[in-house]
């Protein structure tokens, strides 16, 4: 398949800047998985749209301000830095730098805010504009507690403005545990301690498993034919109780479903013993889930609006069709719903 046929127009005012008023104060848009069916809702209605016995998986992950905004050394210059990844020695990082050409091996920039200092150094140039850096807190601190002291949280390009000391809180998920992430999985911002308690009193189980959102979500797809594409690895963690959950589900043949597209690649990316059943584990996922995919213990999805021709959009499509979510997306926009991370939300069962 190709990427054009993963397109649509989005005028941009429907493109989120900030998140509602209020956390959970977003609209629901029902897909029907095999019939194409489309109802409007609220976001509290969820438990009501769902059974009694399913479970609902989440993604703990908890992002950290990962990115950096300063100055050269020596020029003075403004410099961004934006931690992709950890690097194989201490302190150290991958990372995307601007601007791009003037930060070469030996070039240094420097961090500042609220009386706290961090600075880095360029070791080496990777590919797609990346570099290896060190980083070191010039005031003793430990180099991650400069990090939060220093950063910015990691807001998406198309949101076109400064991040707010609120984002710190409403750019994270209320069950935020295992710090680690550079992108919140933002299937899950909608979710407040009143739907989890609304979904327990309708008998719906919900477990957490863990995948540290990385460049590899939301990486581009530069080829025109997807089957070429390649994801980046991301770490995923899945815990004793959560696998047990997850066995006791599918051998009562009761519905799992996935909040967010990053719980879905974790959920996918298993391993299931011969019986069926989700053992512990822990290690990387390049998984690619596009049209064509069979899907093993996914059977239902909690998920925002996606960018066009985005790797995000295609593994939807991979879950409810193409022709099915295309058309959805359209009637959203022509109901005015808002897009992308701080958007409104879509259920696909």
């Amino acid at each position: 398949m190709l990427v054009s046929e993963f397109d649509f127009e989005l005028p941009p005012e429907l493109i989120a800047q900030s998140p509602p008023n209020e956390r959970g104060a977003s609209r629901l848009l029902r897909l029907g998985r095999h019939d194409g069916v489309v109802t409007h809702h609220q976001f509290s209605e969820l438990p009501d749209l769902l059974a009694p016995g399913d479970l609902l998986v989440v993604n703990d992950t908890r992002v950290f301000p990962a990115r950096l905004i300063g100055r050269r050394l020596p020029g003075g210059g403004a410099a961004e830095c934006f931690l992709v990844k950890r690097g194989d020695e201490p302190d150290t990082w991958v990372a995307l730098v601007h601007p791009g050409q003037r930060l070469k091996s030996g070039s240094r920039m420097v961090f500042e805010r609220d009386g706290h200092t961090l600075e880095a150094e360029v070791l080496s140039r990777h590919f797609h504009g990346r570099r290896l850096v060190r980083l070191r807190a010039a005031e003793g601190l430990p180099v991650w507690d400069a990090i939060h002291a220093v950063g910015h949280m990691p807001l998406p390009p198309y949101v076109k403005r400064e991040d707010t000391s609120t984002d710190r809180e409403r750019y994270q998920t209320v069950y935020a545990r295992a710090e680690g992430a550079i992108a919140a999985p933002t299937a899950g911002l909608h979710f407040t301690d009143a739907v989890f308690n609304a979904l327990e009193r309708r008998g719906i189980e919900h477990v957490a498993v863990t995948l540290h959102v990385g460049y590899g979500t939301f990486q581009p797809v530069r080829v025109e034919n997807i089957e070429e594409h390649q994801v980046e690895a991301e770490h995923f963690e899945v815990s004793p109780p959560a696998a047990a959950a997850l066995s006791r589900a599918r051998a009562g043949r009761r519905r799992i479903v996935a909040v967010g597209t990053t719980t879905t690649r974790t959920l996918e990316s298993l391993a299931l013993s011969d019986d069926g059943r989700v053992a512990p584990q822990q290690g990387e996922t390049t998984l690619f889930i596009r049209p064509g995919h069979a899907f093993r213990l996914v059977s239902g999805l909690i998920t925002n609006f996606h960018l066009p021709r985005s790797s995000l959009l295609m593994l939807v499509s991979a879950f409810a069709g193409r022709e099915h979510v295309l058309a959805a997306y359209r009637e959203a926009v022509a109901a005015r719903y808002r897009f992308y991370s701080y958007g409104d939300a879509m259920l696909i069962l």
